[in-house]
């Protein structure tokens, strides 16, 4: 990875990492649902009309929009703002990766190995931790919403899968118009017309910075960004970063909200983030299998019917496979024969 994108995936996770900080800061200023409203309303907004028409089918764009518009922010910002801490929300959200390995292991078939099962469960003990820390000194029920969200997200990774968006960036912005107005329905029902309007009238500019960030800085940003190095480099050395994300996230929140981070919050994000990576970074059995297929594939592909290896369009041969490297048996030399005259 180049240098220049190496900086820009750290800058994305620094980016969702102070997020969470941004969001609390918003949520003095905004019921919790209708700022989720208004956050995908402005990243819908005029990029809608500048990405060009969805790339996949609507029953992917409006599926992903419920669940992780909806079901996942709406959860988030709703247990933040019954008192969950934006740093330690940052690292809960993360067990999201537990969940989507389960979630594709009964949805797709694949099998977790066991290294993914080993970090399965040091992530859940790192959410154990954190659950214990927070239950003695916050909301436990605003806890268990931020746990609920991260697993509307793995739900949310799933269908994206399926989907196999081709463009991030024209997804999630597409995906952006479908919460604004259940988030607003639910906003109404359940905070009330005359807070929604207090809100709106007293917007001011830090308001609307939380507004602009949290929709261009984060989400169109942030996803468009993510996804131009997924086109560019493997998944296995761009998902690395996202383990950043909690780091900027705990540190911006004890910056500038004064956050305390505790001795059992750190054990709790040790062991989660190290669970999660192990749950990210280790193929599934699945996923081995298949590679180890295409592997195969590709050499007989490559191979001509005398079994020597095909020339590329370039003209030079095709290297061989691990499996092609062993020393082959010595040979005889071959007898010179004296040319007939």
């Amino acid at each position: 990875m180049r240098p220049s994108h190496l900086l820009l995936a750290v800058l994305v996770a620094a980016v969702w990492g102070v997020n969470f900080t941004v969001v609390e800061i918003g949520l003095g200023h905004f019921p919790p649902l209708l700022f989720s409203a208004l956050r995908f309303l402005a990243a819908a907004l005029p990029a809608v009309f500048l990405v060009g028409r969805p790339k996949v089918a609507w029953k992917w764009i409006a599926g992903v929009g419920l669940v992780l518009g909806v079901a996942k922010f709406g959860l988030v910002f709703v247990g933040m703002d019954a008192g969950m801490p934006a740093g330690l929300s940052s690292l809960v959200l993360q067990i999201q990766a537990v969940f989507t390995a389960v979630i594709a292991a009964a949805v797709l078939g694949e099998r977790p190995s066991r290294v993914q099962a080993l970090g399965m469960l040091v992530a859940v003990a790192g959410i154990g931790v954190a659950a214990v820390d927070e239950g003695a000194s916050g909301p436990l029920g605003a806890f268990v919403m931020v746990v609920g969200a991260a697993a509307a997200w793995g739900v949310s990774n799933v269908l994206t899968r399926k989907a196999a968006p081709p463009d991030a960036l024209n997804f999630m912005v597409w995906v952006s118009t479908v919460p604004v107005l259940p988030l607003l329905a639910l906003s109404l029902l359940t905070e009330g017309p005359a807070d929604d309007l207090a809100a709106l009238r007293g917007l001011d500019w830090q308001g609307a910075g939380t507004i602009l960030f949290v929709a261009w800085v984060s989400t169109v940003f942030g996803f468009g960004a993510w996804g131009w190095l997924l086109r560019r480099h493997p998944a296995s050395t761009v998902a690395p970063f996202s383990l950043l994300v909690p780091v900027f996230g705990m540190s911006s929140a004890a910056l500038f909200l004064g956050e305390s981070v505790t001795v059992p919050r750190w054990c709790a994000a040790a062991l989660l983030v190290g669970g999660v990576a192990l749950t990210t970074l280790a193929p599934s059995r699945r996923a081995a299998g298949e590679a180890g297929m295409a592997g195969m594939a590709a050499t007989a592909a490559n191979r001509t019917p005398d079994g020597s290896d095909a020339p590329d369009a370039r003209g030079a041969s095709v290297a061989p496979d691990a499996s092609d490297t062993q020393t082959p048996p010595a040979r005889r030399p071959e007898p010179t024969l004296t040319p007939r005259r």
